[in-house]
């Protein structure tokens, strides 16, 4: 009887990233916000999108401090995520003391520690970043030339940290709940998804609107804050996985 060769770590790595669960969840997004990073950081759109809301609210910031977007999404969503979150870490410690299923531990665990690295890295990324917000630039009535992400910024330049999206990242993070559904109830991974970006897109146009961020900052966030809570979920998969075959085979 032939005993067949185990299979390399290369091959089982390029398995991995070829399988369509990595085409519609790694490849697909990358293929799709890339470019788009590109066109409207580099591209000129993040200028042509702000200078028609900077237009509309009349050739100023006047939402920068309206009630709505100052006091009810930037600082309500910041305080309603955290609240959530602090829910969250919560039910992850009862369950990990009193419940029994497994599944659901590793499931709120993983949620936990997926908005702490969402929050936590774009956050990272803003204080490694110099670069600064539309309401800081000369074109919309600040002080500062607009220097592009992969241009010298000059050394006598203040350092402004306004890239990736920080606030937007108290809502791209909960992108982490389509993964949370795909560990416990695959059947809510949409329901998931949509609280995720909804809360994401809010918290995100609610900036832009003030003049806090670009688009494209945005779209920075939301691609960490998805492959961040991707990269978890195929570590505590493959762990759940495991384990249950450990156990199958006992």
């Amino acid at each position: 009887m032939s005993v067949r060769p185990p299979v390399s770590g290369v091959a089982s790595a390029y398995s991995t990233l070829a399988s369509r669960f990595a085409v519609t969840h790694l490849w697909l997004p990358l293929l799709i916000v890339l470019p788009l990073f590109a066109v409207f950081m580099e591209g000129g759109a993040d200028q042509w999108l702000a200078d028609h809301l900077f237009r509309l609210e009349g050739g100023r910031w006047a939402l920068q401090d309206a009630w709505f977007t100052r006091s009810l999404v930037h600082r309500g969503g910041k305080w309603f995520s955290t609240a959530a979150a602090l829910v969250v870490i919560l039910l992850s410690f009862h369950h990990w003391r009193h419940g029994r299923d497994r599944t659901l531990r590793w499931a709120l665990l993983y949620v936990v520690i997926a908005l702490a690295l969402g929050t936590g890295g774009v956050s990272l990324l803003k204080s490694l970043v110099p670069m600064d917000c539309p309401w800081d630039l000369l074109r919309y009535g600040g002080h500062q030339p607009y220097i592009g992400l992969f241009s010298h910024r000059p050394a006598d330049m203040p350092v402004i940290a306004c890239f990736p999206a920080g606030h937007a990242s108290a809502g791209y993070a909960w992108l982490s709940l389509y993964f949370f559904a795909l560990l416990w109830r695959p059947a809510w991974r949409w329901t998931g998804l949509a609280l995720g970006l909804g809360s994401g897109l809010l918290f995100g146009i609610s900036q832009q609107l003030r003049g806090a961020h670009f688009l494209s900052h945005d779209l920075a966030t939301a691609l960490l804050c998805w492959l961040l809570s991707l990269g978890l979920y195929v570590l505590v998969r493959h762990h759940l996985d495991r384990t249950n075959r450990l156990e199958a085979n006992a």
